[in-house]
């Protein structure tokens, strides 16, 4: 499946609204459809229930609060929201890290990578919005997005 396959598969009362211009919200849409198939397989095994739990809730809270954020009316309103956002794709990106056993290392690196780019994308959004920059060491958050949206690898 790839990137351009999945959008086609989404709603119009999704796609239609103006929300979905925002890059980073199709990616954590995208992202949470992934971790669907993800967690199923986590849930399988005894040893990772909870981790496919905090993993799924991590990766749904990502597009919910930047979707709580997008509505909300002031610019710091909605960047304490898309904070809670890169909160949860940093925590989801751990739990990645620790299911890469039972998905697969191909598997756990796209989804790191994606969430990767998620986070580097929130973290220009924020300060845009408060109106100052983060006090944060940058990171080298190089990846090529078309390599995030091909060919992506399922459980």
């Amino acid at each position: 499946m790839t990137y351009e396959e999945w959008l086609v598969s989404v709603p119009s009362e999704l796609v239609d609204d103006p929300l979905w211009r925002m890059e980073v919200h199709r990616l954590a849409v995208f992202a949470g459809d992934l971790a669907w198939h993800d967690v199923s397989k986590l849930s399988r095994d005894r040893r990772t229930l909870s981790l496919a739990d905090q993993l799924y809730r991590a990766v749904g809270s990502i597009s919910a609060n930047i979707a709580e954020g997008y509505s909300r009316r002031s610019g710091k309103d909605q960047a304490r929201f898309y904070e809670y956002a890169l909160g949860s794709a940093r925590e989801a990106r751990g739990w990645y890290y620790q299911g890469r056993h039972l998905l697969s290392e191909p598997v756990a690196m796209h989804r790191i990578r994606l969430l990767t780019r998620i986070i580097r994308l929130l973290l220009t959004i924020i300060p845009a919005e408060r109106g100052y920059k983060l006090r944060e060491e940058p990171a080298p958050y190089h990846i090529a997005i078309t390599d995030l949206l091909n060919d992506v690898p399922l459980p």
